[in-house]
């Protein structure tokens, strides 16, 4: 499952440093060029619950081997285009099915015990982190073919992908045993219970900030440190992205384990709060390798914390429903962030987004359900 999800994210990471200058090829300005990025995002909002929803009725492996073949579909489209809507049309396709890291979690947390639970859906999520670091360096060398190329290797990937995962991947969920408790009116709803629609909130407003602080970046290095050139940017990408990885495999289950899911989410979130009030602040190389430190943990924690906290509040019968509305969120925040922290950094200073982004984990932090939530709401 790891592997599955790891190949799709890697997929993901050839095409993402190249398309916005694939749409300037086709007479996009700036603003359509990120048009271009957020239009997957928005996809993957609507479609990412149902296909959650999907695969609780009919298991998992059908609805992720159908989400990576759209997904190949969808890049191939992309690299085939030869006018913008066709473009804009192939990322539509690739952000409706880029569904497989919610299926995928949806399934590990089926397979896992409880207590093991938080340290596997963190081995999950060190799939990004694999993208992030891998998926550019590919595209980069399948660059040199052409701007056309990495979409076509995309493709390809993620087709190869759907056939090893049709082989390989486990076909249903580990049954229940029948004295087990039976699920509680959350688990009937799935998605449409209000603590998970809690916790999707806290996705959303969580990941807008972290995601404009991953749209300004590099341009905060560029003015802050403008001696240095694009392979330092690279390197820190890929320095976060490495650093993501340790994070998710190393460090998500012991602090579960020590803290539980509610006190790690709260310490998480403190830490990318602080990250970025240092980010604001600067304080040149070493004030950035802090903020970096910072955030990476916090943010490396939170997100497969939230999963497990996620998991923890539905039945079995709705964890894949609840799992990808949570990614829904994740996505409408992956869109307002950039767009909110672009207009922070270029009309009002450059450490402003963060600044906001501080504010927004702040409050994540209020979000986080008190103990004795999941009992309330069942009730």
């Amino acid at each position: 499952m790891w592997a599955t999800v790891a190949m799709d994210m890697v997929g993901f990471g050839i095409m993402l440093p190249v398309l916005p200058l694939y749409a300037e090829d086709f007479g996009a300005s700036p603003a359509m060029a990120a048009s271009v990025i957020a239009v997957f995002s928005a996809a993957q909002m609507v479609a990412a619950p149902l296909w959650g929803r999907l695969s609780d009725r009919i298991g998992r492996k059908p609805v992720l081997i159908a989400a990576l073949i759209g997904s190949s579909i969808g890049s191939l489209v992309t690299g085939l285009a030869g006018v913008l809507w066709v473009l804009f049309l192939g990322r539509v396709l690739d952000g409706a099915s880029g569904s497989s890291y919610a299926v995928g979690q949806a399934a590990v947390a089926d397979m896992a015990e409880p207590e093991d639970r938080p340290r596997l859906l963190g081995l999950l999520a060190a799939a990004f982190g694999v993208g992030f670091v891998a998926g550019p360096l590919i595209g980069s060398i399948a660059a040199l073919g052409g701007r056309q190329l990495p979409f076509f290797v995309a493709a390809a990937l993620t087709a190869g992908n759907a056939i090893v995962a049709l082989v390989r991947l486990p076909s249903g969920r580990k049954s229940t045993p029948a004295s087990a408790p039976k699920p509680g009116r959350l688990a009937l709803w799935g998605a449409s219970g209000p603590g998970v629609r809690r916790l999707a909130v806290l996705s959303l407003v969580a990941m807008a900030g972290f995601a404009g602080f991953e749209a300004t970046f590099a341009m905060l290095v560029e003015r802050r440190f403008p001696d240095v050139g694009d392979p330092t940017v690279y390197g820190l990408f890929a320095a976060i992205g490495v650093l993501m990885v340790l994070v998710q495999t190393r460090i998500v289950g012991p602090v579960n384990a020590r803290l539980g899911t509610r006190s790690a989410l709260r310490a998480a979130l403190s830490m990318v709060a602080a990250g970025m009030v240092v980010l604001a602040m600067g304080g040149g190389w070493a004030g950035l390798a802090v903020a970096l430190v910072l955030l990476v943990v916090g943010q490396g924690v939170f997100g497969p914390t939230l999963s497990n906290a996620t998991v923890e509040t539905v039945g079995a019968d709705g964890r894949g429903s609840a799992l990808g509305l949570q990614q829904s969120a994740g996505a409408l925040g992956r869109i307002i962030g950039p767009l909110l922290a672009g207009v922070l950094f270029g009309r009002v200073a450059v450490g402003a987004p963060y600044l906001v982004a501080a504010v927004l984990a702040i409050a994540a932090m209020a979000l986080v359900p008190r103990p004795g939530a999941e009992e309330l709401l069942d009730r």
